[in-house]
């Protein structure tokens, strides 16, 4: 069973920033990143993602987060951390860490991050 360690979050105004930490020790990871699902019944989506190949990793994210989300890696420490700035009150949200490794993924519990207006 693989280990998924959230952390981060909270209540922050529109326009402030927060960063998330994810780290899966102990795992050969492919690649790790956030998703998030802004209210119950509603479809997760995705925030940002980095692959763990090679030295620089490619990323991915969502494109409402482009330009103001920034994924980056640990690699030797499998921890991901995601700066969030300019929050936006749709950015209100529950942010779930996954971990990706060969076909399987592995989920955290999900962090609530609520941007007041």
């Amino acid at each position: 069973q693989v280990q998924v360690v959230e952390s981060g979050g909270g209540l922050v105004q529109a326009g402030g920033s927060l960063r998330l930490s994810c780290s899966a020790p102990g795992s050969t990871i492919n690649a790790m990143g956030w998703y998030r699902r802004p209210a119950p019944g509603k479809q997760r989506e995705l925030a940002a993602l980095v692959t763990f190949f090679g030295d620089g990793g490619l990323t991915a994210y969502g494109d409402s987060v482009k330009g103001r989300f920034a994924i980056s890696r640990d690699n030797g420490e499998n921890t991901v951390h995601l700066q969030m700035s300019s929050l936006k009150p749709e950015d209100t949200a529950v942010y779930y860490c996954c971990v990706k490794i060969g076909p399987d993924e592995f989920w955290g519990q999900g962090t609530q991050v609520t941007v007041s207006s």
